[in-house]
């Protein structure tokens, strides 16, 4: 045994020398300079509310705000981020009642997209971020919208990625939950627990994908786990209630796009049944510069097109906002 390993010892020796030293300098180098991005996990109070987010990037690169969607929170941008931040600083919050902020009792804080616009505009506040291009999905579309109304000027750029501003883009999937918003009714809320069942939460990342093997299961029990917290439910039934008020507000949203024009990516999974295809084209009245991608996959787009998605939007970044 000592023979054995006296001849590996020595004939790893003789590997090692027999590398030019060119080669092995070369090598080490090329180790040295892996460009490594640190992402940071960070909580902040805002009015008495731990909001927790993600944050990469230099301090005084241009913002991108990165707004999640349901069931989610700013773990959807896990891998979009790293491959932003070495020019950009990318802010990702959680709403309050998802991900890693405070889930505060439903009977106590107003879980309404209003609010949770009022609490990202006072996190930007407090971190120093005054002006930003924002990333809206989803949920995003309608708090990232409504910040935009309270600071037009602000706002450098958009990336929309299924995220709704026109009424053609509530289609079949919305009709039990319109029928809540009609009465308010128990009987319609309690129809409405379905959509916060593991089912229906890893139907949203997986129907409409051509290769579910690009799909991490992580995404659906990450989740779930945190949708069947105690009282998380209620917290969702309010949401979807209050979700009515934005419609309301889509003219609003649609004339700061015209007034403002602001540059904008539209980067959408058409095969989305939450917000298919036919509430991405309507920007295009308001927004004719808009520059439209339709993708082949569904609701969370990133999770199996980034390779596709990462490019445009670095693109876009680039050309269009980095600069404003």
């Amino acid at each position: 045994m000592r023979r054995l390993l006296a001849s590996l010892l020595l004939a790893t020796s003789m590997a090692w020398a027999a590398v030019p030293p060119a080669m092995a300098a070369k090598t080490h180098t090329s180790v040295a300079k892996l460009p490594v991005v640190v992402v940071s996990y960070k909580t902040v109070d805002v009015d008495g509310v731990k909001v927790f987010y993600r944050e990469a990037g230099p301090a005084n690169g241009p913002v991108l705000l990165l707004l999640h969607g349901f069931p989610t929170s700013s773990h959807m941008f896990r891998q979009l981020m790293p491959l932003l931040a070495d020019k950009y600083r990318v802010i990702a919050p959680d709403y309050p009642g998802f991900g890693q902020s405070d889930a505060p009792d439903h009977t106590k804080f107003d879980y309404t997209f209003a609010r949770y616009a009022e609490l990202v505009d006072g996190l930007l506040g407090k971190i120093g971020s005054r002006r930003y291009a924002m990333y809206v999905m989803d949920y995003g579309a309608p708090v990232g919208y409504r910040l935009a109304l309270k600071h037009p000027e602000r706002v450098t750029g958009l990336i929309i990625q299924n995220g709704n501003a026109y009424e053609e883009g509530l289609r079949e999937f919305w009709d039990p939950i319109k029928a809540y918003w009609a009465d308010g009714s128990s009987e319609h809320r309690n129809a409405l627990l379905n959509l916060v069942t593991p089912e229906i939460t890893k139907f949203q990342y997986t129907d409409g994908v051509k290769d579910l093997t690009r799909i991490s299961p992580d995404n659906w029990v990450q989740d779930q786990a945190l949708l069947d917290r105690p009282g998380n439910s209620d917290i969702q039934m309010d949401l979807f209630y209050d979700y009515r008020t934005n419609v309301p507000l889509y003219p609003q949203f649609q004339q700061f796009f015209r007034d403002r024009k602001p540059p904008t990516l539209i980067v959408w999974g058409k095969n989305d049944k939450i917000f298919p295809a036919e509430g991405a084209h309507p920007y295009l009245r308001d927004l004719p510069n808009a520059e439209l991608h339709l993708l082949d996959t569904g609701h969370f787009a990133l999770e199996d097109k980034l390779d596709t998605m990462a490019p445009l939007i670095r693109s876009f970044l680039d050309r269009k906002v980095a600069k404003r």
